[in-house]
């Protein structure tokens, strides 16, 4: 028996933020979900799998657009039309899909009861699922209690939208331990909502698919579906398959040696070449960048990420990589500590960056500052808001890590002068 296991294909999520950059891939990031379900369906036919099992979160929320849902239905045709039956069982963002509620489906998916845990029989294949979908998206009771015992005789896959313990990045919906799954005396338990890979053996077979494309830069790395074969006496092999169509990377650049702004362009530039040139070259990246390190080159850095960024994109174009795109440039970097020394103009500056340490415990000075740069922010475009970073502790009278990285800038453009 072999079969498909799949979990949280958002199909068509809506992608945030692209609209701050003109040269983003936004065809090619709008139809990725898409594009890697069409791999996983042509993937399933190909390997002439027994049947496709999908653990949850197969729309995106209450997504409005049918054409979604019409889109989903003609893939599931694709798989009717090669005989493969298909296990759909709906988590929390279906819960709040108005295709979950309307759409008719072809008669080769099968749809878990969201109302109490319900058991679908495969008699040619000695196979039992058992499963319950969410009926809303706030589902925080324990759905596992309330599943079924396994069918004697049969090989018993349970089907669990779960944040599982332990998942702090995840909403923690339907909890259940690792320990509870293995009790309940199942052979494989296909769970979804998680969105990294996982594997546990034991007296069953957990395993967490992942989602099936990447949609942002925290979800990086490879994004699939996992590949289930299970022999006549109940050994079961999982191999992952990849159908992501686009990835998205970090890439820490370490600036230490750099001294100047363009120092540290260049070695963005051959991190980034290093990285077009390794993994999987038919693949589209979306590469963040965080520039880290203690560096002669922190105060020339300050609050210019976007040249930076620029900067980069001219190298990058002028190395042909074109399956590159450098989402955004994060500065993380710290300032090079000065050697006290005897020259009057480095004890001069030397006295400032004392009075520039000592500004950041300043109470009168640091209202003063808020209430001038209030006037700055208030007037500040709607994009601005929420893209600068400094608007938030401004709001919040929180200037100290502010003045931290203004010192060095201006430390820096005095050295500089001198």
């Amino acid at each position: 028996m072999r079969f498909i296991h799949a979990a949280d294909i958002h199909l068509d999520s809506p992608l945030t933020g692209l609209s701050a950059y003109a040269d983003a891939p936004v065809d090619r990031l709008r139809t990725a979900t898409r594009d890697a379900f069409a791999r996983l369906i042509g993937l399933a036919i190909d390997e002439g799998v027994d049947f496709m099992i999908i653990a949850g979160d197969l729309y995106d929320g209450n997504w409005k657009d049918h054409n979604t849902g019409l889109y989903f239905a003609g893939q599931m045709g694709r798989l009717k039309r090669a005989g493969i039956p298909v296990y759909l069982l709906y988590g929390n963002h279906d819960a709040e899909s108005q295709m979950t509620r309307k759409l008719q489906l072809p008669d080769n998916v099968f749809v878990f009861d969201t109302r109490k845990a319900s058991t679908f029989i495969h008699e040619g294949l000695n196979l039992a699922l058992h499963g319950r979908g969410f009926k809303v998206a706030a589902t925080t009771e324990n759905l596992v209690a309330t599943y079924p015992d396994p069918v004697p005789g049969k090989f018993n896959i349970g089907v669990l939208h779960t944040a599982l313990e332990g998942n702090a990045m995840h909403a923690s919906y339907a909890p259940c331990s690792l320990d509870e799954l293995h009790a309940k005396g199942y052979q494989y338990w296909a769970l979804g909502h998680v969105h990294e890979y996982s594997l546990w053996r034991g007296d069953s077979v957990v395993v967490f698919p992942g989602n099936l494309q990447g949609r942002n830069i925290r979800e990086t790395g490879p994004r699939g579906a996992v590949l289930v074969e299970c022999d006549d006496v109940g050994n079961v092999a999982v191999e992952r398959v990849l159908v992501d169509v686009l990835r998205w990377a970090r890439l820490d650049v370490d600036a230490s040696a750099c001294r100047s702004f363009t120092d540290v362009g260049r070695a963005i530039g051959s991190a980034l070449e290093g990285l077009a040139q390794g993994g999987d070259e038919a693949l589209p990246l979306a590469v963040r960048v965080t520039v880290s390190g203690s560096t002669p080159a922190h105060g020339a850095l300050f609050g210019l990420e976007s040249q930076l960024r620029a900067e980069v994109l001219a190298h990058v174009a002028a190395l042909g990589h074109e399956r590159l795109w450098l989402e955004k440039v994060k500065i993380e970097t710290r300032a090079v500590t000065q050697p006290e020394t005897g020259d009057d103009r480095a004890d001069a500056l030397a006295d400032l960056r004392v009075l520039l340490e000592a500004a950041e415990n300043d109470t009168q000075f640091l209202e003063s500052l808020q209430a001038g740069l209030m006037g700055l922010v208030g007037k500040a475009p709607q994009e601005l808001q929420s893209s600068v970073p400094w608007f938030a502790e401004v709001r919040a009278g929180d200037l100290a890590p502010l003045l931290r990285e203004i010192g060095p800038a201006l430390m820096a453009h005095l050295e500089q002068a001198e």
